[in-house]
């Protein structure tokens, strides 16, 4: 399993991974400039959140390590690592639907809350790393 030991990085295709759910205590790094937005993780064993210029975007209890984060306007796409299931919860847009799944795998439609949070479990052993994909209907 591979944490990212900087906390936040840009890949070279482009993406964002981010957090270290090995460390026992908080760590968290801000103003991550990426594509002209500025982010901000904090990241440890109990959770991992992404800010994006002020505004929530993920979170994850408890704490995982997030490799190729990509979000567009229809979609969301990264890939999970942790020791544990975990329970993730991404800032949409509200009331839409979206279509998710995890490991290839259609895991249902679920809809965002007005707030546009939309919410759901990983299952994950800590041996290997799982896709998620959340596309908008």
């Amino acid at each position: 399993m591979s944490v990212i030991s900087e906390l936040i990085r840009t890949e070279a295709d482009g993406t964002i991974s981010f957090g270290d759910y090995s460390l026992s205590s908080k760590a968290k790094l801000d103003n991550f400039d990426h594509g002209g937005d500025l982010y901000k993780v904090k990241t440890f064993a109990e959770i991992t959140k992404l800010e994006r210029n002020g505004m929530f975007v993920y979170e994850s209890v408890p704490g995982t390590a997030v490799q190729g984060f990509k979000a567009t306007e229809s979609e969301v796409e990264f890939t999970v690592e942790g020791p544990e299931d975990t329970q993730i919860t991404l800032e949409l847009e509200e009331s839409t639907e979206y279509d998710i799944s995890i490991d290839d795998t259609d895991a249902g439609t679920m809809k965002t809350n007005l707030g546009g949070k939309l919410s759901f479990s990983v299952e994950m052993d800590g041996s290997k790393a799982v896709h998620v994909s959340i596309t908008k209907k």
